[in-house]
């Protein structure tokens, strides 16, 4: 496999008003591959005042951006979409080296990440207006939908490629510029985007990328800059809160994909073998590092111990070992502290009662065991936080109501999930659950086409689907009076 030196698409500038660019004082950090140790690249580390002319690029791009046909701005966003997906195999390779995100996992997020491109590019020219009917012979009442202006993404590491796509594809697509704050350990994708970007033929300063390991520093720019309308940020809610608060003085809009604690309810009439078969899709993708993880497995009495056994076996099947073999299933968590947190919340499971089922053992370097813990209860750290890794802790409940209870009984409420062959039961725990997205009978969930999003800690907003690019449009009403009727 190509090393990443070799990769045509790696870029280690900084992407500012067109032009590849280095930090003010030349300052440099480390992009570290988790699987391996190994340095794979030097990028700027930017500070404020380099932010600061990343946003005013933006704004200085924004009026002929938005005033440019709908149209037109499709056929550029057709274009990304192409060149994302010609270079599918090297956008992958790169990620993965980046991330520690299995190869296939990698060609997976590629073509997902491109169809929100793909998407908007379609839903640009479907910014419709309204015509209202005037209460009045002389009026005539319109509204329109305009571009809401500079918006800033500040975007996580899990998935480098995809959660900036499904940010400034909308924004993009709606005559938004963009700054867009990749995070520090994965900023290889973000600027191999942002090639592909500049070929596609988007105009200086509508696209930018802020290379940074400062990122509070960079953050509360975004937040304060009063030239940013928008901020889009993807990651913890203990940041989110920060940001909100930061963003508070200048009113700046926001949309915030927060921290999650998935439950997943297997009732006793579920099809098991289906269940087993999302529970591993849902939990240990990516090593568990996903916000749509699964925290919790809430099983019914009567399948529990049938559910565990078949369960754990698929897990102790699962491959560990190089990312870039397609065979290899899990991969390394993505830092030492990543680690350690997964450990915490093992051992304090153990010491409330829980019971190793398989795993358990931090292996060579950052990897880490795909685990699976019985008798976990509400009392564990689990139960309420997100554990970010592969330990999967499995509960008990009697009925539904329990289950629901159960399943709502956190601060958080991205997404759940529920196997059950019952209609009636599928369609009233649906609507029970306390959650902005529920699988039933589906362990992957994620599409272009559908809105994603939580409530409650798990952020504000939704991304993607027909709702998405109303995130970056204003209402404007328009009064025509003095109309006179002939």
């Amino acid at each position: 496999m190509a090393s990443v030196a070799n990769l045509p698409l790696l870029r280690q500038r900084a992407y500012l008003h067109g032009a590849w660019v280095g930090a003010d004082d030349e300052a440099t950090f480390a992009v570290i591959s988790p699987s391996t140790g190994e340095r794979l690249a030097l990028v700027p580390d930017l500070g404020r005042v380099e932010t600061r002319r990343a946003i005013e690029a933006a704004a200085s791009a924004w009026p002929a951006w938005r005033d440019r046909p709908a149209k037109e701005r499709a056929a550029v966003l057709r274009a990304w979409f192409a060149l994302i997906t010609d270079h599918r195999d090297e956008l992958a390779h790169l990620m993965t080296h980046e991330s520690g995100k299995v190869i296939t996992e990698s060609l997976g997020e590629v073509t997902y990440g491109a169809s929100f491109v793909e998407w908007f590019a379609e839903e640009a020219k479907r910014a419709y207006g309204d015509v209202i009917p005037s209460p009045a012979r002389d009026r005539r009442l319109v509204v329109l939908r305009q571009s809401i202006g500079v918006v800033a993404a500040i975007t996580p590491w899990n998935f480098p490629l995809a959660m900036i796509t499904r940010k400034v594809a909308p924004a993009l697509a709606a005559g938004c510029p963009v700054v867009i704050k990749p995070a520090a350990e994965t900023p290889l994708t973000a600027l191999a985007l942002a090639e592909l970007a500049d070929r596609a033929g988007f105009p200086p300063g509508v696209f930018n990328v802020v290379t940074t390991a400062q990122a509070s520093a960079v953050g509360l720019e975004l937040c304060e800059h009063p030239l940013v309308r928008k901020l889009s940020f993807t990651g913890s809610t203990a940041v989110g809160r920060t940001l909100m608060a930061q963003c508070a003085p200048s009113l700046t809009r926001l949309s915030l994909e927060l921290g999650g604690n998935a439950p997943f309810l297997v009732f006793d009439d579920a099809d098991l073998e289906a269940a087993v078969r999302g529970a591993l899709a849902a939990k240990y993708r990516h090593a568990g590092q996903t916000c749509v993880c699964v925290n919790r497995l809430l099983v019914h009495d009567d399948v529990y111990d049938a559910f565990v056994a078949r369960f754990t076996a698929a897990v102790a099947a699962l491959r560990l070992g190089d990312v870039l073999d397609p065979g290899t299933q899990v991969g390394p968590l993505i830092s030492e502290r990543a680690v350690t947190t997964v450990d915490a919340h093992l051992h304090d499971a153990l010491q409330h009662g829980a019971t190793v089922a398989h795993g358990g053992q931090r292996l060579g370097g950052l990897f880490y065991q795909p685990t699976v813990l019985t008798g976990a209860t509400s009392a564990m750290r689990i139960a309420q936080e997100e554990v970010f890794g592969p330990v999967a802790a499995i509960f008990r409940f009697s009925n539904e109501a329990e289950a629901i209870a159960m399943a709502n009984d956190t601060a958080f409420g991205l997404a759940a999930y529920v196997y059950s062959r019952d209609i009636g039961r599928c369609w009233r725990v649906a609507e029970a659950l306390e959650y902005g997205m529920v699988g039933v009978n589906e362990g992957l969930i994620s599409t272009e086409v559908a809105p994603f999003g939580g409530i409650k800690a798990s952020g504000m907003g939704r991304e993607s689907s027909k709702y998405g690019l109303d995130a970056y449009l204003e209402l404007k009403y328009v009064c025509f009076g003095g109309i006179d009727s002939v």
